[in-house]
């Protein structure tokens, strides 16, 4: 199976909770027509068939993607710092510092 990126996906939830809310607002033929095709796309975006299923496989793709990007962080990384007499330094931060 392809996965979608996390942008598009993003995206298309967005755009299908705007579209929901301005045609529970205001139900016109271009409001339901604007809600439908959303939720076509998202439905195969996620190869699903229904728009339950869509944003059940949306909220795991993604909760993937940020799970695995947080995987991928190095143990600990430099970053500049300043000391009292504001001249740059550097110091090591581990893991725990930046999760604190």
């Amino acid at each position: 199976m392809l996965v979608p990126d996390p942008k598009v996906l993003r995206t298309l939830l967005t755009r299908y909770a705007e579209n929901r809310f301005a045609h529970a607002q205001n139900p016109t033929p271009e409001s339901r027509q604007a809600l439908d095709d959303v939720t076509y796309t998202l439905c195969v975006t996620t190869s699903t068939k229904s728009i339950e299923a869509a944003l059940a496989s949306a909220d795991a793709l993604l909760a993937r993607t940020c799970c695995a990007r947080a995987t991928d962080t190095p143990e600990s990384v430099t970053v500049p710092a300043q000391n009292a007499q504001n001249t740059p330094s550097a110091r090591k931060l581990s893991r725990a510092d930046l999760a604190a």
